[in-house]
């Protein structure tokens, strides 16, 4: 049976369009059941225009984080996903919440994680001097970005590269990765242990590198 997934998203949706992408054509064994937004975000037309449900729980009507999340757990709890896949999703989640979804829930983030967990990784990254940049996948803890990670893309800083730049570059990248890393979510014994990644219940020692250890599944450039 194919895997039941649930995408959240705050922006322009080309992770959801890569996961889509790659069901459509039969590289990823899944569904995407729905897309929710906490806002307006132009993602939800690339949803509708698929066919698939949407949910916009905006931020703004809600007078706290409380009655917020109260809200998206009700839209989360109709559809029963087997993975949920935070996919450009802005909003910081509360432990509590976290917790209820956790080892379904996964994150896809601008980083090499541990590096640069929050905002702002691109310019950090050149600030830092770095050579390479990538995006990581984990599981979501209640810890900001800081949940097991289970695979990575890395890129080579060139000389020119200006935050804005380097992200353009990466996002294929990212593409690549998250798909990649659905495809074996969905075929693989993939499991969260007391903040060990278990990976056909043999503990990951590391995270999977998108090139060497998965396949580069994905849609390409935005």
């Amino acid at each position: 049976m194919s895997a039941r997934l649930l995408v959240l998203m705050s922006g322009r949706g080309t992770n959801f369009k890569a996961l889509q992408q790659a069901i459509e054509s039969s590289r990823l064994d899944a569904n995407i059941d729905a897309v929710i937004a906490d806002r307006a975000a132009a993602g939800l037309g690339l949803a509708r225009d698929c066919g698939i449900d949407t949910v916009l729980i905006d931020r703004r009507r809600h007078p706290d984080r409380a009655s917020f999340e109260a809200s998206l757990a009700t839209a989360m709890a109709g559809y029963a996903p087997d993975w949920i896949v935070l996919a450009g999703f802005m909003r910081v989640l509360s432990a509590g919440f976290v917790e209820r979804f956790l080892g379904r829930m996964i994150n896809i983030h601008p980083s090499l994680l541990p590096k640069y967990r929050g905002l702002d990784t691109h310019a950090r990254a050149l600030a830092a001097g770095d050579a390479e940049h990538g995006a990581s996948v984990h599981f979501v803890t209640p810890e900001l970005d800081g949940g097991p990670v289970i695979s990575q893309a890395r890129l080579a800083i060139e000389s020119d590269d200006k935050p804005d730049r380097l992200a353009e570059r990466l996002l294929p990248l990212e593409h690549r990765l998250l798909t990649a890393t659905m495809a074996l979510l969905t075929t693989t014994r993939v499991s969260l242990h007391h903040e060990q990644i278990l990976l056909d219940n043999q503990p990951l020692a590391e995270p999977l590198l998108l090139g060497r250890d998965l396949d580069g599944l994905g849609s390409g450039r935005d």
